[in-house]
């Protein structure tokens, strides 16, 4: 009878600590288990249209296939993506809501530090989808015919090569003054508030320069109005083979800059939720008819796994925290 007595005391101990613990808590490996049991959400942070959200949906529409629920994608716009970011950032941490991230949301919190969207702190790595390079394109009418011309006429007169942008931050302006930074020459930047008011100038002959994404650039190119200099992918572009990269054609090891794409989840999410919606996600951008949809968009498909994308997070952190700093650059 004594020696059964600890045991029941010890019992006792371990049921009084069991229900002092939080349901969450205990609750937690089985919601796992049994994730997903109801609807997910995919928030663009951008509005609906243009590929930033068009990669996002296309790839939900097949992750609901693979997951045996709905994959819903909503849009919250506004604050340069911060406002979609901030809501998840502060949704539960149970895989039912994610963001859809492009460079944004890198660059965005550099720019601007008081907004969310530091991959440590608030948010944790998924997958990663793919990537739309850029082309860095002339008018037609250009005398600049290949890349290395252009950067001999910037040499010669620097700041007079003018190149345009859909915003300070964006893909476009990045990948321009990236390469300026390379090559140690002086581009003067015109930032427009959106792509249609830069290509309109561009297409005028008003700015000397772009950087585009592939799948415009290539219409442009076909119908002969533009001319393409070098995509700014480290390797050549299967939307447009021919174009050598900025790597090639200017001898600059290193240079990639490109519109990528994954998803992320709120910092806390489980493991185990974690796993389940990256394999989903490779899953789903594996289907053949999922990757040409995705192709048309100008996509280079790359899917990450969680460890390669929250790798690829943080070299793309570490590189753009160098890159506006040298140049000064800060949210306007």
């Amino acid at each position: 009878m004594d020696a059964i007595q600890p045991l029941r005391r010890l019992a006792a101990g371990m049921l009084a600590c069991a229900a002092l613990m939080p349901l969450p808590a205990l609750a937690a490996p089985d919601n796992a288990a049994r994730f997903p049991d109801r609807p997910i959400r995919i928030i663009v942070p951008f509005s609906a249209g243009g590929v930033v959200d068009s990669v996002p949906r296309i790839t939900a529409e097949n992750m609901a296939k693979v997951l045996k629920q709905p994959v819903i994608v909503e849009n919250k716009t506004g604050a340069g993506g911060a406002i979609g970011a901030d809501f998840v950032a502060r949704s539960p941490a149970d895989g039912y809501t994610l963001l859809a991230v492009s460079p944004s949301y890198v660059v965005g919190p550099l720019l601007n530090p008081s907004i969310q969207g530091k991959s440590g702190k608030d948010f944790r790595a998924v997958a990663g989808i793919g990537a739309v390079p850029n082309v860095i394109v002339v008018p037609a009418a250009s005398p600049l015919r290949t890349l290395p011309e252009l950067l001999d006429a910037a040499r010669s007169k620097p700041g007079t090569l003018t190149y345009a942008s859909a915003g300070v931050g964006t893909s476009n302006h990045l990948s321009a003054e990236l390469l300026a930074q390379m090559t140690h020459v002086k581009l003067t930047h015109v930032p427009y508030k959106g792509q249609p008011e830069a290509m309109s100038d561009l297409l005028g002959a008003r700015v000397s320069m772009m950087a585009l994404t592939s799948a415009i650039a290539r219409q442009q190119v076909q119908s002969g109005k533009l001319r393409a200099l070098a995509v700014t992918s480290a390797k050549r572009s299967a939307v447009m083979p021919d174009v050598p990269t900025v790597a090639e054609a200017a001898r600059l090891p290193g240079y990639e800059v490109g519109g990528w794409f994954g998803l992320v989840a709120p910092q806390g999410t489980p493991d185990a939720v974690v796993r389940k919606l990256a394999e989903a996600a490779a899953q789903a951008t594996s289907d053949p008819a999922t990757a040409r949809r995705l192709a048309e968009l100008g996509m280079d498909l790359a899917p990450q796994s969680t460890a390669a994308f929250d790798r690829f997070l943080d070299t793309e952190t570490r590189k753009w925290t160098g890159v506006l700093k040298t140049a000064g650059i800060t949210a306007q």
